[in-house]
């Protein structure tokens, strides 16, 4: 069964490599650059993704901002976010912004299907 994810980040090489491997894992993956290509993409998709990998750190709008844009709308709000960051703090930014879950950067492949396969 396939499975619906959507990766946010600004860095094109981090993108691909996480959509190849969520692929190689049976699941469907889609990608979007900064916050508002990912507003767009789940505006526009039919079906909505089990969960949003987000990248805090982005030109354009970052992580934090589309968090607020997501829960404004009612037909995102209840998509799950897991960040993905390099800072030391993401636990806390994590609680601070309501996601279902973080993983710091460099992402562990491991953890990142066995997190996925929480919310697929």
């Amino acid at each position: 069964m396939s499975h619906h994810i959507l990766v946010v980040d600004d860095d094109a090489d981090i993108r691909e490599t996480l959509v190849e491997i969520l692929e190689e894992s049976g699941h469907r993956a889609v990608s979007a650059s900064n916050g508002n290509e990912a507003l767009e993409v789940l505006r526009a998709a039919p079906d909505r993704p089990c969960p949003i990998l987000l990248d805090l750190m982005m030109p354009g709008m970052d992580g934090r901002t589309f968090r607020a844009e997501q829960l404004k709308d009612p037909s995102l709000a209840p998509i799950p976010v897991v960040l993905l960051s390099a800072f030391r703090d993401t636990a806390e930014t994590a609680r601070e912004l309501d996601v279902a879950g973080h993983l710091p950067k460099p992402v562990s492949l491991d953890a990142l299907i066995k997190l996925v396969g929480v919310f697929c």
